[in-house]
């Protein structure tokens, strides 16, 4: 069995100063480019954008976390490579993903005696995503469009150009949309990306059991 020593450790004095190691680091996080993003993202309002474009069905008097928490939550997490809803279930607690939220023990009165107010669980979130339309996802393809307008001080001199491509993401196990593609040798999702000078301007996912741009002699079965 571990042994943990929470004592300090005195080391020899360097003139006046007293040298001591200290094993209680507080909270501490590997994760600090997060800032960098929320401050990006108050520049240009992105989350802010795309919050208004998506239609919130709930009470709010019957809600915890507000949309707006929730879409911060779930982007800034995704920018930081924490692709899965689970791995919200020990992130929620994150105070610097809390602070990219917004989110503060301030904003909800009736659980101040608890020390910290978790962000939104795995299911929340999932529901989250499960209620966006077809529609709402083609407005948010257009809010990425007038920040990308925004980039340019002046009308560019040249030709803008399109540029569609398409990636794979592997699936795993027997996950929604799992579908073996021949071209690529497993299941993926295709993800396909529409850019222009070198900036995503909007992009989509879907299954691979009807792909448009690969020969049918290129498919495996489905």
């Amino acid at each position: 069995m571990t042994d943990c020593n929470a004592q300090p450790m005195l080391f020899s004095n360097l003139g006046r100063r007293r040298v001591q190691a200290d094993f209680d680091g507080g909270t501490l996080t590997s994760d600090a480019g997060a800032l960098l993003l929320r401050e990006a993202n108050q520049r240009i309002g992105l989350i802010d954008a795309i919050n208004q474009v998506i239609p919130d069905p709930r009470h709010p008097d019957r809600t915890r976390h507000t949309q707006r928490s929730m879409l911060a939550q779930r982007i800034i997490s995704l920018a930081l490579g924490y692709e899965d809803l689970n791995d919200q279930q020990t992130l929620r607690h994150d105070p610097l993903l809390q602070t990219t939220a917004d989110r503060t023990p301030d904003e909800t009165p009736d659980r101040a005696a608890e020390p910290q107010h978790p962000l939104a669980s795995p299911p929340t979130l999932c529901r989250l995503e499960n209620r966006v339309s077809r529609e709402t996802l083609m407005k948010i393809a257009a809010v990425f469009i007038d920040p990308f307008i925004a980039s340019f001080s002046s009308p560019p001199e040249e030709p803008l150009i399109l540029d569609f491509d398409a990636t794979d993401d592997p699936t795993h196990g027997q996950q929604e949309g799992h579908v073996f593609h021949g071209y690529y040798d497993h299941p993926p999702w295709r993800i396909s990306c529409r850019c222009m000078c070198s900036a995503v301007t909007s992009g989509s996912c879907r299954t691979c059991d009807r792909p448009t741009s690969m020969p049918p002699s290129m498919l495996g079965p489905s």
